[in-house]
Parts: C-alpha cells; structure tokens; sequence
C-alpha cells in the first residue's frame, strides 16, 4: 500500500440516466467516442492514468496539477463540439493510498465531490490545487466562493472554469451561511486543536480533544457556545481570530494544540478576544493518557474563570464526570464519530462495529451505547439492511443508556430517539429529552433530535423552535442538513409549504442522499400544486431508494403517521407515489 501527494480528476456525465432512456444507442455511441477520440488520448497526452471508469464517469491520477488542469480544459472545450453529452469536471490535489489498481483517499472524495457541485460543461477547482499552479493557470479560473460539499466535514473554497462573465449565472451559489447575530452572553469557538504528534492517525485524536472542551464549555448556561461542526469548519483556512470571529458571531476564540508521544500528552491553548485579537490568557497542560480528561476540565475551567469569575460551584462540579475511564474504549468511540458524520451504509456498519467495540471494553459507556443504537435507527429510516435482533439490542442498549448516571446531553438524545422509534415509548423519549435539554443547552445536536421528537408529537411550534436554535447554536455544522430537515418537517405541519419546500431542498443541498428529506419535499411540492417538480423529485427519490411506498416509509419512519399522517399521504399520492 503507497501514499503519496498527487492531483486527481473526476469527471462525469451530465444527465446519464435521461439520455440512456431517450436513446440508448445513440448515447453508448457517443460516449464511445468520446472515450476514445478525446479522453484517453487526452489523458496520455497529459501523462494520467485511468484508474477507474464507471460508465458515464472517470477517475484519473496525474503526476502534477497543471497536467491534470490542460487535460481538464483540453476535454472541456474540446466536448463543446458534442451534441448529446457534457461533462462535468472536479480536480483537487491531496494525499492518496494506492492499493492494486486503484486508489482512496482525500485527494479522491474531494475531487469527486467537486465534480458533483460544478455546473454542466465546467471545471471545478479546490483552493488547495488552484494555489499550486502558475499565474497564466491560475488567471484561467473564476472565484466561486466558499462552498459545502457532500460528506466534507468543512468548506472549502473553489474555483471554476470557464472564467467568462455569461458564466457566473452559472456559479455555484454560496452555502455559507449568515453569521449568526452576537447576544448578551459572553460566547466563544473552540477552533479544532492542532496535531502536533509524530502520528498524523492521532488527527482524530485531537479532534476528540476539540469537541470535549466544547461540550464541557457549553454545559455552563450563561456561555453560548459554537457548536463543535461549525467551528471546525476553520480547519486549515487563513482567516484570522477577527475574521472567525465575525463570521460565527462570537465574543472569544480559543485555539490551541496537542502533541502526544506514547502516553505523554501536552496540550497548548490560548484564549483570543475575537474583537482586537489580544490574548486574555494562555497556558498548556502536560499529563498521560490516564489523565486526559483531567487535563481537559482543567482546560475548560481555566477558561471560563479568564471569561467570567464568578462562576458557580455547582457549575464547577457538574462538568467533571467523566465517560469513561479506558482510553482505547474513548479512542474507539473518536474513531466512530469521524464514520457517523457520513449518511452511507459502509460509513454507518463501520460506526457500529468501532462503537460495539467501545461499549465491550467499557459497558457502561453511555454515550457509545447511546450512539450505537442512533446508527441502527438511521439504518431503518435508509432502508439498509438490518440484522436480525438488532433492533432488540439497539432498544436495550438505549434503555441501559436512560437509567445510568454517566449519559450526558447527547447519550440522552440518542437514546431518547431511540426508545422513541424503536420501542414507541414516547413518554420515556419525552424524559429524556427533558433531561437532555437541562443538562446542556447549547448542543446543536440534541437540540435537532428533539425538534423531530417534538413533530411527533405534533408540538409544531415547538420543533420549529428548537430546529432554529439548532441553527442559531451550530450554522456551519456536517449535521446542518438534519437541522434543516426539522424545520422542514415542522414548518409542512404547519402547511407553510412555501417554506417547508425551501427548508427541505436545503437540506437535500448539504446531504441529498437522506430518504426522509425526500419524502417532505415531495408532499410539499405536491401540497403547493407544483406538481411537475414533485414528480421530478420522486423520481430522484427513486434513484436512491428502490422501496419508495407509502407503507415502507410509514413504517420505517413513524413521526410521519404521528405528525400529519392525513397531509403527507394526500401529497404523496398526489405527486404519483403507491401506496
């Protein structure tokens, strides 16, 4: 197996599907032709090598970016001559694994979801690839802004081709969103720590450092804090502390690192006033692996007394229980949240497994066990197989989590989600979810399982509420999408389908592979006389999902028969879904 740096091209064809079923022949033709007139010597030309075709779609590898852009151009310009078929291009440069005849890695996810952002008869370019060619390449592309892709845990700037002022009508439209408006509280964003280790795997590692000082930090009610997705949204980029600052609407930035060496670990942090950019305190923390979470409370007290002294000792107290004593049961658990952050099947069975493994070395781990039985929910609402007996073990797994005296905010969610849809014990889920609240205001997350808790049992109002603060808590975050879907689902309740239809499609625009965003979208549309876009989207909804009924999608997921069973079924009937 070799890693190495390399530049990375996907291309793919427009409207494979549509052309296939409007003339089959015709289209094969074509794309024989194309293959063979244009792309390979192209790609010999430019010294690439094919590494995978799908059909309508190609991963090349080069040994340089600016071969990889002049074999992009050369293809794009040269396609404009064919009727029937166009590409889109993405091309990114990153560090790859090559194993046999094939390769994995960053390098290739970004490339590919570049490729699935640009519009049609364009090339797409990441920040990373464009900084590295010359002026007359460079000078080539048009800034297209800060843009989310599919299952990149952060945003990314790009650039695209062809740099032509008729061409920004087609511009893929910006989604940042909005700095959120600053409040009376004192706030702050934890910026991702970095990984000052020898091992580039501990990356995780320092991440999971990150997100339990955040979680910490926000379990004190008087400080808003940013939600952990958006503020590692930063990762890597140049902005500076006024700039993050502004954009996510917070008073302080704390950033910092960590270096481990064996069981010695150091961590390094400093607080930064986000409006002039001085320092209000700094320090660093030495310590082994057993101490961790010691170093990390001392880390967030720290904190909060250089922000605010008089804070209560109650509070003081109450953030120092600890998850779990074994380490490699907290490195397992680490590892299974960098899985969960992807809606696919692979992602989700991989996810399990570390979490099982988790909960093995530590049974009362509830946050693990809280987790394990979420992923097997999202397996149903996704129509992914499902084991036999795991929806047993999954609901008492949850049952386990609700009783113990280690679930924290989020163990409580999950495992409120899941009594909740597994075994219909909505007074249970409601107990939950109220403990969940009280015990941490600021999670993001928690806040949006309860916003679909809450349309379930048809506090419409309430879920909207709590879907925006959501919003308001965390606005760059991965599970943005699942925030939207909240709305979404709350605000068709509410038969405000204007609005349902635009939070729905926004959702599908961060994450379009979620079944149940689909489903609003499609009755909403239905609901609003827009039929032909309706239609449209069952049809997309079909491409990912074979089992598309209205009795599959009632079972797999209940809240829709609890919420407004009557209004959705009249919207999917209407747009051409069976019962």
């Amino acid at each position: 197996m070799e890693r190495r740096l390399t530049a990375v091209l996907a291309a793919d064809v427009v409207g494979y599907s549509r052309l296939m079923s409007e003339d089959q022949a015709a289209t094969l033709d074509a794309l024989r032709q194309l293959r063979h007139d244009l792309l390979e010597p192209a790609v010999a030309d430019f010294r690439g090598s094919m590494i995978k075709s799908m059909g309508d779609g190609w991963i090349i590898e080069f040994p340089s970016i600016t071969d990889a852009i002049d074999c992009a151009l050369r293809v794009q310009t040269a396609i404009a001559e064919l009727s029937t078929i166009r590409l889109r291009i993405g091309v990114h440069i990153g560090e790859v694994v090559f194993e046999a005849s094939d390769i994995f890695g960053d390098g290739v996810n970004v490339a590919a979801r570049l490729e699935q952002l640009a519009p049609p008869g364009h090339v797409l370019l990441s920040d990373t690839a464009h900084n590295s060619l010359d002026q007359k390449h460079a000078g080539s592309f048009l800034e297209g802004g800060l843009q989310t892709l599919k299952n990149i845990p952060r945003p990314m700037a790009v650039w695209y081709w062809p740099a032509l002022p008729e061409a920004q009508s087609e511009q893929p439209a910006s989604a940042v969103t909005a700095a959120p408006q600053s409040e009376d509280r004192p706030s702050i964003a934890v910026l991702p720590f970095q990984n000052l280790s020898s091992d580039q795997e501990q990356g995780y590692f320092a991440d999971g450092v990150t997100e339990d000082i955040t979680t910490a930090l926000s379990k004190f009610r008087w400080l808003f804090v940013i939600g952990r997705n958006s503020a590692f949204s930063f990762r890597d980029q140049k902005a500076s502390v006024r700039e993050i600052g502004k954009e996510l609407g917070v008073r302080y930035v704390l950033e910092g690192s960590i270096r481990r060496a064996g069981e010695r670990v150091r961590i390094a942090c400093q607080l930064v006033d986000a409006a002039d950019g001085s320092h209000i305190w700094a320090d660093k923390f030495d310590g082994v692996m057993t101490d961790i979470f010691d170093l990390q409370d001392q880390v967030s007290l720290d904190v909060v007394s250089a922000i605010e002294p008089s804070l209560r000792q109650a509070e003081v107290e109450r953030i120092r229980t600890k998850p779990t004593e074994d380490m490699q049961a907290y490195e397992l658990y680490l590892r299974a949240q960098s899985h969960v952050y992807h809606v696919t099947d692979a992602d989700n069975q991989e996810a399990i497994r570390l979490l099982s493994l988790a909960i093995q070395r530590d049974p009362g781990y509830a946050v693990a066990g809280a987790l394990f039985g979420w992923c097997h929910t999202q397996r149903v609402v996704q129509n992914w197989p499902l084991a036999s007996g795991s929806r047993q073990e999954a609901l008492k797994m949850a049952r386990q989590v609700l009783d113990s005296n280690r679930a924290d905010a989020m163990a409580l969610a999950y495992a409120g989600h899941v009594v909740r849809n597994f075994g219909a014990d909505d007074k249970r889920a409601n107990s939950a979810f109220e403990r969940s609240m009280a015990d941490n205001p600021n999670s993001a997350t928690a806040h949006s399982i309860y916003a679909i808790h809450l349309v379930a049992q048809r506090e419409f109002v309430s879920a909207l509420n709590h879907a925006e603060q959501a919003l308001r808590l965390s606005p760059r975050d991965t599970y943005r999408y699942s925030f939207h879907f909240g709305r979404a689902m709350a605000l068709f309740c509410l038969e405000r389908f204007d609005e349902a239809t635009e939070a729905a499609m926004t959702s599908i625009a961060d994450r379009d592979n979620v079944r149940l965003t689909w489903f609003v979208l499609i009755a909403a549309l239905a609901l609003n006389d827009d039929l032909p876009a309706a239609r449209s989207a069952v049809t997309k909804l079909k491409e990912i999902s074979h089992d598309t009924t209205i009795t599959a999608m009632m079972a797999a997921a209940p809240m829709f028969g609890k919420a407004a069973p009557d209004r959705f079924r009249e919207g999917w009937l209407k747009a051409g879904l069976t019962e």
